[in-house]
């Protein structure tokens, strides 16, 4: 057993302590020996820390004290798990429930292959447990668009039983490799929330690691896509991030700019035009904001006015 390699699980939690009890929960049934479970809370209304503790005394809590988002809370996190001297990192998002032998299946996968730097579970939506939402991710860079693989299909045996490379895969759940994070650095904290993942995983293979999708790794993740759609933090952290990274990816400053007229201003135009998008009109002025901030070099958290939706 102590030759196996050790594991720091990372759970980021924010105002969600009930989805971080069941996730705590289902990490409890690992069939992996060696791992230890972190809670990095970033700056909660609630409190949690007193009551993970109770419910769950081997787990490590840390307080922030503010929201940090999802690259400086996990940064946290990532930093404790190389002062542990971890072998592996996994970041795995609060509002999931793992599968027993997930995490062994993971780390399995990552010490066949050293060149493996990342690895992510296929990740399936916690209201449909057989329609995926995630097995990876690809990158178009022609036209600076990104999508899952796999997303929204049921699963039967497309995704096969061996590992795949891919672009990238969500920050939802990956682990990470050590050297890898040695080598490549932390997450990068001007994106707050969203692409900061895929931009993290361009880096790692750019620098020579693998980004490996594990089809028999199984999670289930609480997302609601219909209703993120319509979200202004959302909408406003994909526009500005997505151009930010495409511009850290290297893409020329045409390539970028020109992303802004053939999605931001398209889309803009879509929401005002046509009435089935009539629900996203109030949304426009968000969306133009995360272009304008992105051009400004506004990065981090989002203005106070992005999180109120103007009635149009």
């Amino acid at each position: 057993m102590s030759s196996l390699p050790q594991v720091v699980i990372i759970v980021l939690n924010w105002n969600g302590l009930d989805d971080t009890l069941e996730c705590l929960k289902s990490l409890s049934r690992l069939d992996y020996p060696v791992y230890k479970v972190i809670v990095v809370d970033n700056g909660s209304a609630d409190g949690p820390g007193p009551v993970i503790r109770e419910r769950f005394p081997v787990v490590t809590v840390i307080e922030n004290g503010q929201n940090l988002g999802y690259a400086g809370g996990n940064n946290v996190g990532l930093r404790y798990a190389l002062s542990q001297g971890a072998n592996y990192a996994l970041l795995l998002n609060n509002d999931t429930v793992v599968a027993p032998d997930f995490l062994r299946v993971l780390v399995d996968v990552a010490e066949a292959d050293p060149t493996v730097g990342i690895a992510g579970p296929t990740i399936y939506y916690y209201d449909q447990p057989e329609v995926i939402w995630s097995a990876g991710g690809s990158i178009d860079w022609r036209q600076g668009d990104t999508w899952m693989v796999g997303i929204n299909k049921r699963n039967k045996g497309q995704l096969g039983v061996e590992p795949r490379e891919r672009d990238f895969v969500t920050g939802c759940a990956m682990l990470v490799r050590r050297v890898a994070l040695e080598r490549v650095g932390l997450l990068d904290e001007r994106f707050f929330a969203y692409y900061e993942e895929t931009e993290w995983c361009t880096r790692a293979r750019r620098a020579g690691f693998k980004v490996v999708h594990v089809p028999q790794a199984k999670i289930w993740h609480k997302i609601r896509p219909q209703t993120q759609d319509v979200a202004p933090y959302v909408v406003y952290y994909t526009g500005r991030n997505r151009l930010l990274f495409l511009r850290e990816s290297g893409l020329p400053l045409w390539r970028v700019i020109s992303a802004i007229f053939l999605f931001h201003l398209r889309v803009a135009l879509s929401w005002t035009v046509f009435s089935r998008h009539r629900n996203k009109r109030s949304l426009r002025k968000v969306l133009l904001r995360s272009a304008y901030d992105f051009l400004r070099g506004n990065f981090g958290p989002a203005p106070n006015s992005v999180f109120m939706r103007e009635e149009q």
